[in-house]
C-alpha cells in the first residue's frame, strides 16, 4: 500500500466513527494510534479496484465499516471496558491485559484460571489474581483454559502477502463456516461482488453474532443461503465434505484441530484448488482463542489518556479490519490457476497498522467553535469534525437457521442427509 502521510491518518480516524468510540466516558475522544482507518480505506479501494475490473463493482466506505456495529448497537466509549463491555484492560504484575468475557462458560473459565468461585461476575477474582501474577502467566493458562485474554505489547508486523491479479467473483461458490464478524463480513463483501454465499452451520452451535442484533445480523448475512450439518452424523459429515469439496472459497474462523473433527481438511481442499480463507487469533499454527477487543489491545492498539493507563479503540476494530483483509485476498486469482490457503491472522492485520511508537498521551480531539462537536486537527488544513458511527442498510433478508439445506445440496448433485 501506499505511504500515508499523518495528515491522512488522522482524518482517516476522524471521519471513521472510531474516535467516537475511543476515551473515557467523561473525556474527549481520543485517535487511535497507527494506520487502521487509513488502511481500511486502502483495502475498500483496492476491493474496489477488483471488482470493478471483473464487472460487478462494489464500493463500500473502509473506515466507516470499522464502526458501524456500534451505530447498529448504539455502543459509546467506555475507557478501559470496551464499547460492547466484554472486555476489560487491567493491570497485571508487569503491566497490562486485554481479558474478554463473552461467552455464556466464560465465567466459569476465568473461575479457573484464577482458581476462585467466581459466579456470573469474575471481574473482581481476575483483577486482583492478575495484580501479582505476569503478563506471561497470565497468557499460558488462557491458552490452556481457552480464554480469550493476553498482556498488551506491540509485535512486529509480518511482511504483506505478494499481490496478485483480481478474478471474476460473480457464480463463484463461497461456502462460509466463519461466524460474529471478520469472516462474515468477508463473506459479505464477496456476496455484493456476485458470489453465491452458503452460510454452514451446526446444531447447537449457531452463529453467536444470531443473539445480538438483528439488523446488523441482517445486513451481513442478506441474500445467503443456510445450511445446518451436524459433523456426528455420517451422512451430514459427508454431505459437509462434498460442499467444501463444491466450493471455490470457503471462509472459516476455527482453529484447525477443530476443522479437523469435522473431517475437513484445508490442505487437502487447497490442492485441488479452493481459496481456503482461514481466520483466527493469532494464526493458525497458535492454538490461542481471541475476539475482536482482546486481540487488538493484545497486539498494541490502544490509546493513552494522562494517567498513562490503556485504553480501548472503537468497537472490536480486528474484527473489521481483519473481515476487509481476507475479501481482498479473496478476490485474487490463485497463481498457475491452483488453489490458494490464505492464512489471516487478526493479530497480524492489526500489527501491520502500528508503528514502533506512538504519541503519548493520545491526541485528543478539542470542540469545534460551537462547543457543539469534536474536531480533530490534522497539521494539513482545517480540523476535521469526529464521525459518529453509521449505519448502512440490508439488501434482502437473512436466512432462517438451516432453511436451504436441502436446496443446496439437491443443486450441488449431494445426497441429502
Amino acid at each position: 500500500m501506499n505511504a500515508l502521510s499523518v495528515g491522512e491518518t488522522l482524518a482517516a480516524w476522524a471521519r471513521s466513527g472510531v474516535v467516537a468510540l475511543t476515551g473515557r466516558a467523561d473525556g474527549p475522544p481520543l485517535v487511535p494510534p497507527g494506520t487502521g482507518a487509513a488502511t481500511a480505506r486502502l483495502l475498500a479501494e483496492r476491493f474496489a479496484d477488483h471488482t470493478s475490473c471483473t464487472g460487478r463493482p462494489v464500493w463500500v466506505d473502509g473506515p466507516r465499516l470499522l464502526s458501524e456495529r456500534a451505530a447498529f448497537l448504539g455502543l459509546r466509549r467506555r475507557g478501559d471496558i470496551s464499547a460492547g463491555g466484554a472486555c476489560r484492560l487491567l493491570p497485571t504484575a508487569d503491566g497490562w491485559a486485554a481479558v474478554s468475557c463473552a461467552r455464556p462458560d466464560d465465567p466459569a473459565l476465568l473461575g479457573a484460571l484464577v482458581g476462585a468461585e467466581v459466579g456470573d461476575d469474575p471481574w473482581p477474582a481476575v483483577t486482583e489474581w492478575l495484580r501479582d501474577h505476569t503478563g506471561a502467566e497470565l497468557a499460558e493458562r488462557a491458552e490452556l483454559l481457552g480464554v480469550a485474554a493476553g498482556p498488551v505489547r506491540r509485535r512486529p508486523a509480518p511482511p504483506p502477502p505478494e499481490p496478485l491479479k483480481p478474478r471474476p467473483l460473480e457464480g463463484l461458490l463461497v461456502v462460509d463456516f466463519s461466524a460474529l464478524w471478520a469472516g462474515p463480513l468477508c463473506a459479505h463483501l464477496l456476496g455484493l461482488a456476485g458470489a453465491r454465499i452458503v452460510k454452514v452451520e451446526i446444531p447447537g452451535r449457531p452463529d453467536g453474532a444470531r443473539r445480538g442484533d438483528p439488523d446488523f445480523y441482517r445486513l451481513l448475512h442478506a441474500g445467503h443461503r443456510s445450511v445446518v450439518l451436524d459433523p456426528d452424523i455420517p451422512e451430514e459429515r459427508r454431505a459437509m465434505a462434498a460442499l467444501v469439496n463444491a466450493a471455490d472459497i470457503v471462509i472459516e474462523a476455527s482453529r484447525p484441530r477443530a476443522l479437523a473433527r469435522f473431517g475437513l481438511d484445508a490442505e487437502a481442499a487447497v490442492a485441488s484448488g479452493t481459496t481456503w480463507v482461514s481466520i483466527t487469533a493469532y494464526g493458525r499454527g497458535d492454538d490461542r482463542v481471541g475476539f475482536g477487543d482482546d486481540v487488538a489491545a493484545a497486539t498494541g492498539l490502544v490509546c493513552h489518556d494522562a494517567s498513562g493507563a490503556p485504553l480501548f479503540c472503537g468497537d472490536a476494530i480486528a474484527d473489521p479490519l481483519t473481515g476487509l483483509t481476507a475479501a481482498v485476498l479473496a478476490s485474487t486469482a490463485p497463481p498457475c490457476g491452483g488453489g490458494m490457503l490464505w492464512d489471516v491472522a487478526m493479530s497480524d492485520v492489526v500489527a501491520a497498522t502500528l508503528g514502533p511508537g506512538e504519541a503519548f498521551p493520545s491526541p485528543a480531539a478539542i470542540r469545534d467553535g460551537n462547543g457543539e462537536g469534536w474536531v480533530v486537527e490534522t497539521g494539513d488544513g482545517p480540523p476535521v469534525p469526529v464521525a459518529f458511527p453509521a449505519k448502512r442498510d440490508a439488501v434482502g433478508e437473512a436466512a432462517g437457521m438451516g432453511e436451504h439445506t436441502s436446496e443446496v445440496l439437491r443443486e450441488l448433485g449431494i445426497p441429502v442427509p
